[in-house]
């Protein structure tokens, strides 16, 4: 396992995700070590048949070999005529996400489904010249909407900004039965130039390349100036000049004792949110436990609290009967 910088990774909204399509292919382990060390987000693999796109990379082995070099998680784009023929052998080579391209010529909804039982997130990909409608009988499905801003097959292509700004608001209107966890992707010409334009686009991951392996670039300095012109461009695009909520954030939404915040958390996480639960530092109860503390990412606590707020005043109502019927019993 290689040593990694942690710290040096997003803390803002933006993520990157490395491909490492134009790095050295006869030396992807030194490749995957730099990304990491440098400090981005996600490894993201670019797999390549010949077939779907006229170019030929690597396969679910080279993939297996790469995965013990580094725990940043592997996001897979299969530009693959078959991917659900080959699907269980990217999942075993340890993907941690995987996005497949809607323009194939094989069933859709078995691979989508293939995928997100393996518990990883699902996603589909669509070529510049593909409408984003394509999509739309597989929303449900998804966890990921990439969408090509250069035809795929190659890097150092040019950045097609109006597919971009004609896509990026559907993408999103796609994932909005995901309460937390959906993201939209872009791929295709991300860099210094046209990185706070696709951050004012409302997107959540970029897929940079051949940015960061200019020869005397730093690429640490790269992927964090990356990072924060898309916040930037997110900041002043859509989000009236506020600076995003960073994706990592979590926020408290309540205190409760132990066994009634674990029915609260239950109901939170049935509807797909993660709920962190820590001993708390407020009111000791009557038993003697302290009151447990409930944490919910930055950007739901709105949505929590709108649905979730009857339940939570509920508790806290039980809460008081609980601690009331313990004192009497303890005379």
């Amino acid at each position: 396992m290689t040593s990694e910088n942690p710290t040096g990774r997003g803390t803002g909204r933006a993520r990157v995700a490395a491909s490492i399509l134009d790095a050295d292919l006869g030396n992807l382990a030194h490749a995957v070590r730099r990304v990491t060390g440098a400090g981005t987000d996600r490894v993201h693999l670019d797999v390549m048949d010949g077939h779907f796109v006229p170019n030929l990379t690597f396969g679910a082995k080279t993939i297996k070999a790469l995965r013990p070099r580094t725990r940043v998680p592997f996001d897979a784009h299969l530009m693959i005529s078959e991917p659900g023929r080959y699907i269980e052998e990217y999942l075993d080579a340890g993907c941690d996400s995987v996005t497949f391209h809607v323009e194939i010529e094989e069933p859709i909804p078995p691979t989508l489904k293939a995928i997100r039982a393996a518990g990883r997130a699902a996603g589909l990909a669509v070529k510049p010249g593909t409408p984003l409608s394509a999509l739309e009988p597989y929303a449900e499905s998804l966890d990921i909407v990439l969408i090509m801003t250069v035809e795929p097959g190659f890097g150092g292509q040019e950045f097609m900004k109006d597919v971009l700004a004609a896509k990026a608001a559907g993408a999103r209107e796609l994932l909005r039965h995901k309460l937390h966890g959906g993201e939209v992707h872009v791929d295709g010409g991300i860099n210094r130039e046209t990185a706070e334009f696709a951050g004012s686009q409302g997107v959540d991951v970029f897929v940079v390349g051949s940015a960061l392996f200019v020869r005397g670039r730093d690429m640490g300095r790269e992927i964090r100036l990356i990072r924060a012109l898309a916040d930037e461009g997110y900041q002043y695009g859509i989000n009236d000049g506020k600076p995003p909520i960073p994706r990592d954030r979590m926020t408290p939404i309540t205190s409760l004792p132990k066994h009634l915040a674990h029915r609260l958390m239950a109901e939170i996480e049935a509807t797909g949110i993660p709920v962190i639960m820590l001993r708390g530092d407020g009111q000791i109860n009557p038993d003697g436990v302290r009151d447990y503390d409930l944490l919910v990412p930055a950007n739901v606590e709105a949505h929590v609290n709108r649905a979730h707020g009857a339940s939570r005043d509920r508790l806290l109502a039980e809460a008081e009967d609980w601690r009331a019927g313990l004192l009497a019993k303890q005379g």
